[in-house]
C-alpha cells in the first residue's frame, strides 16, 4: 500500500510538472506583434524621415542603413516622402510586406515605385531584415540612384518687335538691362529651389535674374541607377520638362540705337531714356559707361525740374501770359537766389520766364502760389515718391516735403534735397506730352502699384506751348533740335566747388517719343544735353 501512494504521488508531480512546462512554453515562445504591424511602423518612420524609429524595426544593427537613406534624400531632395504598406504576405521563414513609396520633388513633379520588406521573428519580435534592396528594388552594394536635370534651352529676351536683345549684339546698354548669365551659387540654389543645383545656369543679373524661372522653364528629370564607377545601369524613372516662355520688352531697338549713338562720342559720363507717352513704355535706356546711371543714377534734376512747379502753378490759376518779374537776385527765407550766369530779364510773361529758366521768378512764385503740401502733391502725381516696378534695378526718385520757406525755393528749381533719375524725368516729359502721367514700364507683363494720373484740366496744352517757347527761343534755341521738340534744359548744381560744378540736363518730347538726357559734370543743359537731344531725334526723321 504505502508504494502505491508513493507511485500515484509521483505521477501526479509529474502530470504537474508536465502542464508547468507546456504553459511556459507558450508564454516563452510566443511572437508579439504581427509583420503588418512591423512593416507599418518602419514605413511611417520612413515617411517622416526618422531613422532611430526605422533601425528600432531592425534584426540588429546593419552598416550603412542611415546613410542609404541619406544618399537617396540627397539625391532626390525631395520635398516630401509618402510611404504606404500595400500588402503582407506570410510564409514559412518569415513574412514579406510590399510598399509604395511617392517622392514629390520641389520643382512639382514625382517619382513613385514599389518595393518590399523582408520580416522574420527575432527576439520574439517580427522584425525587418534589412538590405540596400529595402530602400529600392535595383539597389545593392556599391549601387546608386542619382537625379539628373536635362534644361531646355533657355527662352529669348527680344524688343517690342520680337526681336532677340540677349545674344549681346545691340550694345552694352542694352545688356545693362538684359542681364549676364552664370553658374548657381548655393545661396541661388536656396533661393531658387526646386530642381537647380549649384553649377546650373542661372541669371546674375538685369531681366535675366528677375525672370529666371521663366525664361528657363523646367528641366527634364531623369532617375537614374548607376554603378559604382558612375557608370548608368539603367533608367528608373523621370519627369518631362517645360519649355521656358520669351519675354517681350518695350525696347524699340530702332530708338535705342539712336539713343545709343547719341550719347556714344559724350567725353563724360552720359545717359539717355526714352519713353513712349502715351503708353508709358520704355523705348530705350543708353549709357556710355558701366554704371547704369540712366535707371539707378541719382541726381539733382536742376531746371528741368521747373516743369514740375509749372504744373503746379499752372493747376493754381497762373496763365502762360500772366506778367511776372525775373530780377538779377532774389532772396526766399533766407536763401540767396540768381540765375545761370547771373542772368536778369525783368518784367515778363510767365512763360517767357520759363523759356528762359527764371529761377528768381519760380522760388517766390512756388511760396507765394504753392507752398510745401501742394509742390509735393504736384510731384508726386508725376512720379516723385513713387515705386519703379520695370523688372531691373531703378532707384526711387526723392522729394522731401520742404520743411521751410528757404527748402520750398530751393526744391521749386530742382536743387536742394530732391534727387531724380533720367528715367524719372524723361517719365515727367512723357506725361506732359500726353497729359497723363504713367508709370514707366519696361515689361508690359509686371502688374503696376501706382495707377496713371491725369493731369489737372487746363495744364497739359499751355505747358507745351511753354516747352515749346524753351526750344524756338529760350535756353535750347541753339542746340538744333528738329520743328515740333518742346523741351526743358536744366543746369544742376553739384558738390562744394566755387563755382559749383554742373551737370546738363535736357527733357523733352517729340510726337510720341519724350526722352531725357543727363551729361554728368557737363555744364549747361541748353549747351550740351539738349544737342544730344537734337541727335537722339534726328536719327529717327
Amino acid at each position: 500500500m504505502p508504494r502505491r501512494r508513493t507511485i500515484a504521488i509521483v505521477s501526479v508531480t509529474a502530470v504537474l510538472l508536465a502542464g508547468a512546462a507546456a504553459g511556459g512554453g507558450y508564454y516563452l515562445l510566443r511572437t508579439r506583434g504581427t509583420p503588418a504591424e512591423t512593416a507599418q511602423r518602419f514605413t511611417q518612420a520612413w515617411q517622416r524621415g526618422d531613422l532611430t524609429a526605422m533601425r528600432a524595426e531592425l534584426t540588429g544593427p546593419v552598416p550603412g542603413f542611415s546613410q542609404a537613406y541619406d544618399r537617396l534624400d540627397d539625391a532626390l531632395g525631395p520635398r516630401s516622402t509618402m510611404v504606404k504598406v500595400t500588402g503582407v504576405r506570410e510564409d514559412d521563414q518569415g513574412a514579406t510586406a510590399g510598399y509604395s513609396v511617392v517622392h514629390d520633388f520641389r520643382s512639382g513633379g514625382r517619382w513613385a515605385y514599389d518595393g518590399s520588406l523582408r520580416l522574420v521573428v527575432s527576439e520574439r519580435r517580427w522584425k525587418v531584415r534589412w538590405t540596400q534592396a529595402a530602400v529600392h528594388p535595383d539597389l545593392a552594394p556599391g549601387r546608386r540612384i542619382e537625379l539628373r536635370s536635362r534644361w531646355p534651352a533657355r527662352a529669348e529676351l527680344t524688343d517690342a518687335g520680337g526681336e532677340r536683345i540677349d545674344d549681346g549684339d545691340d550694345g552694352g546698354s542694352v545688356a545693362q538691362l538684359t542681364g549676364a548669365l552664370g553658374k548657381a551659387t548655393a545661396k541661388d540654389v536656396t533661393a531658387l529651389g526646386g530642381a537647380y543645383r549649384v553649377g546650373d545656369i542661372v541669371g546674375k543679373s538685369g531681366l535675366q535674374a528677375t525672370f529666371q524661372r521663366r525664361l528657363a522653364g523646367v528641366p527634364a528629370t531623369d532617375v537614374q541607377l548607376l554603378g559604382a564607377g558612375g557608370e548608368p545601369i539603367k533608367p528608373l524613372g523621370g519627369l518631362p520638362g517645360e519649355d521656358g516662355e520669351p519675354l517681350r520688352t518695350t525696347l524699340d531697338l530702332t530708338v535705342q540705337k539712336a539713343a545709343a549713338d547719341a550719347i556714344r562720342k559724350i567725353e563724360k559720363p552720359a545717359a539717355l531714356v526714352a519713353v513712349r507717352p502715351s503708353t508709358g513704355e520704355i523705348l530705350a535706356v543708353a549709357n556710355n559707361s558701366p554704371f547704369n546711371r540712366a535707371l539707378e543714377g541719382s541726381y539733382a534734376p536742376g531746371s528741368t525740374f521747373k516743369a514740375v512747379t509749372a504744373i503746379g502753378l499752372l493747376a493754381s490759376g497762373m496763365t502762360p501770359g500772366e506778367q511776372v518779374t525775373c530780377p538779377k537776385d532774389a532772396n526766399v527765407g533766407g536763401l540767396a537766389i540768381r540765375n545761370s550766369d547771373h542772368a536778369e530779364y525783368g518784367a515778363l510773361s510767365f512763360a517767357d520766364s520759363f523759356a528762359h529758366s527764371c529761377n528768381t521768378t519760380f522760388a517766390p512764385l512756388a511760396a507765394e502760389r504753392l507752398g510745401a503740401d501742394k509742390l509735393l502733391e504736384t510731384a508726386e502725381a508725376v512720379g516723385f515718391n513713387q515705386p519703379l516696378d520695370i523688372g531691373v534695378p531703378a532707384v526711387k526718385s526723392s522729394l522731401p516735403k520742404a520743411a521751410d520757406a528757404a527748402d520750398l525755393a530751393a526744391e521749386s528749381f530742382g536743387q536742394g534735397r530732391i534727387t531724380a533719375s533720367p528715367l524719372v524725368m524723361a517719365s515727367v516729359a512723357a506725361a506732359i506730352a500726353d497729359g497723363t502721367w504713367r508709370p514707366p514700364t519696361l515689361v508690359g507683363s509686371i502688374q503696376q502699384r501706382v495707377p496713371p494720373k491725369e493731369f489737372p484740366e487746363g495744364v497739359a496744352g499751355p505747358l507745351r506751348q511753354m516747352m515749346l517757347d524753351v526750344v524756338t527761343k529760350g535756353t535750347a534755341k541753339d542746340a538744333g533740335l528738329p520743328d515740333g521738340t518742346r523741351g526743358k534744359t536744366g543746369t544742376a548744381e553739384f558738390g562744394t566747388a566755387d563755382p559749383p560744378e554742373t551737370h546738363a540736363w535736357f527733357i523733352g518730347f517729340r510726337g510720341d517719343i519724350a526722352m531725357s538726357v543727363i551729361v554728368e559734370g557737363g555744364g549747361g543743359g541748353g549747351k550740351v544735353a539738349a544737342p544730344v537731344a537734337a541727335d537722339f531725334l534726328r536719327a529717327m526723321e
